[in-house]
């Protein structure tokens, strides 16, 4: 029964919001993916937390409205929510990092109550392997860091970026799926003009990378005070069958790896989310990295306990 009036409650939220008008916050006209983000201030006009939610590589802030519950539950929840775009990136480094800061600084003049309320920073793909790694570095440093932040999840993440390299090859290599096959062209490419490789610069994509699973501590480590929490859609059989993947290649593989090291060094607040909803995108089609794997309601509950 509460779970049933929950969903209406968020319903009536998703009228209500569709009512209104999602702001645009433009900061740089000359960017049309990463120049801009959008804010919902909650139906209460009260702030009592601040949601970043960021969408996949080369994904539009707008997208995540469409595939995820969780601006419309936040908005009834006294959660300011924004969401902006990471761009053609994996990396937490400068040109994906200086917008992203600016939005915060702009956020905080604009609600002047968001100086000093812990944010909640969110990613699907991509953006929560930036949205992780930018954490570490504001937990290493918090001083450089414009925002403080209270937890961080990932949404079918990969973790360790050097390892996404060694998989995109694996891909090429084996060509049994044109969708894996183009992907992984794409982003490797994009990832050799942005940083190089890790042949070439091993050591800047250990700084990079959240986790180097291949060591035995590295980044990870900053985030042993801080609830961490990876989501995943775990369905072996669909990634043998759609795309001849094991679990070699699941990005679910080394998130456990990252999970087990903070529980390890005492992070009680470390979680493994093995969702028990079905990845769909909103179009009707069955994928495992999607965000419809986050339950939007208790992800909203775990985010007001904290």
């Amino acid at each position: 029964m509460k779970r049933i009036y929950l969903f209406f409650l968020s319903l009536f939220g998703v009228l209500s919001l569709t009512a209104q008008t999602t702001e645009k916050v433009v900061l740089d006209p000359r960017n049309p993916m990463t120049g801009y983000y959008l804010q919902v201030v909650p139906k209460s006009n009260n702030i009592e937390q601040v949601l970043l939610l960021m969408p996949g590589y080369t994904q539009l802030p707008e997208s995540i409205f469409t595939e995820s519950m969780l601006p419309y539950v936040a908005y009834n929840n006294n959660i300011l929510t924004i969401a902006m775009a990471g761009g053609p990136s994996i990396f937490a480094n400068k040109p994906t990092i200086t917008p992203i800061e600016k939005m915060m600084e702009n956020v905080k003049m604009d609600f002047p109550a968001t100086k000093d309320i812990p944010w909640v920073i969110g990613g699907f793909s991509a953006g929560g392997t930036i949205a992780l790694r930018y954490v570490e570095q504001c937990q290493e440093t918090p001083d450089d860091c414009p925002v403080t932040f209270g937890a961080v999840f990932t949404v079918d993440s990969p973790v360790d970026i050097i390892d996404l390299w060694n998989y995109f090859d694996r891909e090429i290599e084996r060509n049994l799926s044109e969708a894996g096959v183009n992907e992984a062209k794409f982003v490797s490419n994009q990832m050799r003009q942005q940083e190089g490789t890790p042949k070439t610069q091993p050591e800047r994509y250990t700084e990079l990378s959240p986790i180097d699973i291949r060591a035995k501590s590295s980044n990870e480590v900053w985030l042993k005070a801080i609830p961490v929490r990876v989501y995943h859609d775990i369905d072996v059989n669909w990634l043998i069958n759609e795309r001849g993947r094991s679990i070699f290649e699941a990005n679910f593989l080394n998130s456990s790896e990252l999970i087990r090291r903070l529980r390890a060094l005492g992070n009680e607040g470390a979680e493994f989310v093995q969702s028990d909803l079905t990845g769909k995108r909103s179009n009707g089609l069955r994928h495992p990295h999607s965000w419809s794997i986050v339950d939007a309601f208790e992800c909203i509950q775990w985010i007001k306990s904290l």
